[in-house]
């Protein structure tokens, strides 16, 4: 594996490539494109960490535990909560700033406070041409042509390779509980979800499982406001509920979908309308789901080669193949989209070298 530990090794390494090359973090994502292996561990490190203007800039390579780490000394976190996928896949490694970064990595908290692409701030990488690019800085505001902080979140290294990136954190709250309903269908959850979200009282995370007939909202902040919340929501949705003070290892295992670890079969992951996931799920043939983002996004899981895209037709959403294999891992895209993609990697890597078919 090739393993520059500089961004002009790196820059280097890309420009004087004559084949594909695959391009990969702490490897915990089980994802591979054909190619020569490249990874980012060696641009490890963090650079600058101002914990009073509540940004960290860190090179590619720098595993995501040292970050939090270097974040909970001063009471700050990654407020986007990224998932761990090594459970769930089966892998080793350490997740990396920058893989977590390249895939757009969320969790639970994404329907509170946004997804890790709107807390990254700036970009450093090397393009396909080996030209080291620099796009954004450590302040919100990007007015420059492309958006090439946003574009390179969720680019899964197909435009170019992270070698640094500046990221926005927020304080920790001073506590958090979890309101737990008992008894819901899935519509019925659903719609519970849905009318909490749409309250005042500031919901953090919202989830349904189903095997557990359980459906779980997280409430955080300070202690006072914390409890009154609880309570007002406790009023507003009825039925049978308890309360959770310490929920935090419930809520890390909703992160990492661990509940799906040990099972044999395929796993996908659904982007959907919430409003659509019940019928969703109910078409989908799957053998187990978990509802995550008021029904945003669901886990599916499923016998081995089940074909979900076919069983759910078309919707307004898409479908990842997260474990599994016989099919294609991202959802196919739609003509235009596809041209615009293929603009925009003509643009970035014209010689088709980073992460090749990766994204189709």
């Amino acid at each position: 594996m090739h393993l520059p530990q500089t961004e002009a090794e790196l820059a280097e390494l890309i420009r004087d490539a004559q084949s594909p090359l695959s391009i990969c973090g702490g490897g915990t994502r089980g994802v591979a494109s054909p190619g020569a292996p490249l990874g980012t561990s060696g641009l490890s490190g963090i650079t600058l960490y101002e914990p009073g203007a509540m940004t960290v800039v860190a090179g590619a390579g720098t595993p995501v535990a040292e970050i939090e780490t270097a974040l909970a000394a001063e009471n700050q976190r990654l407020a986007f909560e990224p998932m761990d996928h090594r459970r769930l896949l089966g892998t080793t490694g350490e997740p990396t700033i920058g893989g977590v970064m390249s895939a757009n990595v969320s969790g639970p908290r994404r329907i509170s406070v946004g997804a890790a692409r709107d807390f990254l701030l700036g970009v450093r990488y090397v393009d396909g041409m080996g030209s080291i690019v620099k796009n954004g800085g450590r302040v919100m505001k990007n007015v420059t042509g492309y958006d090439l902080v946003k574009l390179m979140a969720g680019a899964h290294g197909t435009l170019g390779v992270l070698s640094e990136v500046s990221l926005k954190v927020l304080p920790c709250p001073e506590t958090a509980a979890t309101l737990v309903l008992h008894g819901l269908t899935d519509a019925q959850a659903i719609a519970a979800l849905a009318k909490a979200l749409g309250s005042p009282f500031e919901v953090s995370a919202a989830a349904h499982d189903p095997a557990a007939g359980e459906t779980l909202l997280r409430v955080e902040g300070f202690e006072q406001s914390v409890s009154y919340r609880i309570s007002q929501l406790q009023n507003l949705l009825g039925g049978e509920t308890t309360v959770e003070r310490d929920s935090a290892a419930r809520w890390a295992g909703w992160r990492d979908v661990t509940a799906f670890a040990e099972a044999g079969e395929d796993i996908w992951r659904i982007s959907c309308k919430p409003s659509d996931a019940p019928a969703l799920v109910a078409k989908s043939g799957a053998a187990g789901a978990r509802y995550d983002w008021a029904g945003g996004l669901v886990w599916l899981r499923t016998v081995e080669g089940h074909d979900v895209r076919a069983a759910l037709g078309r919707y307004d959403g898409h479908a990842t193949l997260v474990r599994g294999t016989g099919q294609q891992r991202f959802q196919p895209e739609a003509a235009g989209v596809a041209r615009i993609t293929a603009g925009l990697r003509a643009r970035f890597d014209p010689r088709g070298l980073l992460n090749k078919g990766l994204m189709g």
